[in-house]
């Protein structure tokens, strides 16, 4: 069935239930960043392939919102559906608040799956029907009506994650969130974030793509831990330090009727951000509400000591993974053939065959020449790029580890490329050495430090539409609140950087029809020295790999620049060479020679 097709059936279903406007988000039950298959409804009723993005239906029109990591992709991948795109944050676009106060007549009705909605957007949706003199119907998926062939929910087991690598017992993180939870004044959390509840029970599964996790909702009370999942998940082993934890079992849908019973005399912690329009409706109007974020989130964000040094022998491997692939890569071009998909599968062999790798972190990025301006291109059997001579290849991939989890892009040039492509890669190398090596007062927060990075580029007055840096999860998700790199501020305060944080410094450029080029590495927030002034703050480079210096133009550094470079490569052929074979660390000595 085409995506037309697709969209005029679930134009029938709104009709039978009376619906003007439908709209379809990019959400499991539990806001996760990446959704497994069973969650793919907005995938299935526009075509559109990228991890973030919300469809929008009335009778006659079917938009798509998505941001500008998404343009070339959603345009390409709407081409001819029906589908409009509509370009969040650029000038002259509507928001889809505002697409729903023009078009959403008066009396209208609105629906949406209220389990896939979080509460915030719930009400901002309430507040405009409310004033169309309207009715919200929050009950319906619609598209699962459509989607007749829809995949089962995951059935996946669960494992536990030991305290050599997590680092903290159960018992120990849930003492301090109870102790946050009696500041707060709250009696009970609700809790439906997949990596809290995963990090607060040292537990992790395959239940979403990309992100060793179990689907369950928790309710964390001063004495116990109700928690809604599949049993059948659980080994004897996981059930067994459940009940030494004061954790108890139940079904996963019977989260509903669990808050149903909450009444006046209950005060319930919840963050408005990562819990369900849905379940929300679902707690009885007497029950007293605090709002805050979650506390897992920033717990879990700063790491321990032990996580902190397993994540070092983590990224080590990764090293030698990207290292041994880079040497591959440079040795065999324009001897065997080579594609986007192949190259990406290559890699993926030497990541598994370092002990402990249990998989890829995300969907990798593998974009050929003009592919890489697609800021998050994946390839697919159709548009897989076979390699060729004097353009770049960038990929953006990371794998999961016991030790934790790596996010690394570097960027090739296969043979000679031209002199704009060598001076738009050392504008990156440059941007991205320069926050590396920055240091900084404790205190400061990503808003503060990205222009370290974007500086080079505004002073050639060019841009990069993408934050410079996001929080990592340790053998958890790849994108982790609170912290990030961005040089405006969202409507939360930024958070400020912690010892023993992880964050990753990857600024790029991206020129549509020609090439794109970004360089990341993962940054731990470490101590400086301290004095009279306060307390300074400088960042461990976690990631271990060459950049290619095959792309690097050392006049269009400055003596400090190259400084940092030499300095970063010395670093990479000490701890990887030991790890190499004798060709391979020749080669190494080779691109990491002082420039």
């Amino acid at each position: 069935m085409k995506v037309s097709e697709r969209i005029e059936e679930l134009r029938r279903e709104m009709s039978v239930e009376g619906i003007d406007i439908y709209i379809v988000s990019t959400a499991d039950y539990h806001h996760s960043e990446y959704v497994g298959e069973y969650f793919k409804a907005r995938q299935f009723l526009t075509g559109f392939t990228g991890s973030a993005g919300t469809a929008v239906f009335t009778k006659e029109k079917a938009g798509l919102w998505t941001d500008g990591r998404y343009f070339i992709q959603a345009e390409q991948e709407l081409a001819g559906t029906g589908v409009s795109l509509y370009r969040m944050g650029e000038p002259g676009t509507d928001t889809i608040e505002e697409f729903l106060e023009k078009e959403l007549p008066q009396g209208g009705t609105l629906g949406f799956d209220g389990r896939t909605a979080g509460l915030d957007e719930g009400m901002r949706f309430e507040e405009i029907v409310r004033g169309k003199g309207g009715d919200i119907q929050y009950r319906l998926d619609l598209a699962g009506r459509v989607w007749r062939e829809r995949p089962p929910l995951p059935r996946e087991k669960a494992y536990l994650l030991d305290l050599c690598y997590s680092g903290e017992k159960t018992a120990s993180k849930l003492a301090r969130i109870r102790e946050k939870m009696a500041d707060l004044h709250a009696d009970v959390q609700i809790l439906s974030s997949l990596d809290d509840i995963a990090w607060m029970l040292n537990i992790r599964g395959n239940d979403v793509a990309y992100c060793p996790l179990v689907l369950a909702y928790a309710l964390v009370y001063k004495d116990r831990v109700e928690l809604y999942a599949d049993e059948e998940k659980f080994s004897a082993e996981i059930l067994a330090e459940f009940e030494k934890n004061g954790v108890r079992l139940f079904p996963y849908d019977g989260i509903y009727e669990a808050v149903q019973s909450f009444g006046k005399e209950d005060a319930l912690l919840l963050d408005p951000e990562r819990t369900s329009y849905a379940l929300c409706k679902n707690i009885p109007g007497d029950a007293r509400i605090i709002e805050a974020q979650n506390p897992q989130i920033l717990m879990k964000s700063v790491k321990n000591d032990t996580e902190a040094e397993n994540l070092r022998n983590a990224h080590l491997k990764d090293g030698i993974a990207q290292t041994r692939f880079m040497y591959w890569l440079k040795k065999n071009f324009g001897k065997i053939p080579m594609t986007e998909r192949s190259v990406s599968a290559k890699l993926e062999e030497f990541r598994a065959q370092q002990e402990g790798y249990l998989g890829a972190s995300f969907e990798p990025i593998s974009a050929f020449g003009e592919h890489g301006a697609i800021v998050h291109y994946s390839a697919s059997e159709e548009s897989d790029a076979g390699l060729e001579e004097g353009k770049l290849l960038l990929m953006d991939t990371g794998g999961h580890y016991w030790e934790g989890s790596t996010d690394i892009t570097r960027t090739f040039a296969l043979g000679e490329v031209r002199q704009e492509e060598k001076e738009h890669f050392t504008l990156v190398a440059r941007a991205m050495l320069r926050l590396a090596y920055t240091v900084f007062l404790h205190g400061c927060t990503g808003a503060n430090l990205d222009c370290i990075a974007r500086e080079v580029f505004w002073k050639e007055r060019l841009n990069f539409n993408h934050g410079t840096g996001h929080g990592v999860g340790y053998l958890m998700n790849i994108h982790e609140a609170p912290i990030n790199f961005r040089w405006r501020e969202g409507k939360t305060p930024a958070q400020r950087l912690e010892r023993n944080m992880v964050i990753t410094d990857e600024p790029g450029i991206y020129i549509e029809g020609s090439h794109g080029i970004r360089l990341e590495n993962e940054l731990l927030v470490q101590e400086d020295a301290g004095n009279e002034y306060g307390q300074f703050m400088h960042f461990e480079i976690l990631t271990c790999a060459p950049l290619d210096l095959d792309a690097i133009l050392p006049e269009r550094m400055s003596g400090g620049e190259r400084k940092l470079l030499n300095d970063y490569h010395r670093s990479v052929y000490e701890r990887i060479s030991p790890y190499l074979e004798e060709d391979e660390r020749d080669w190494l000595k080779e691109y990491t020679r002082p420039i």
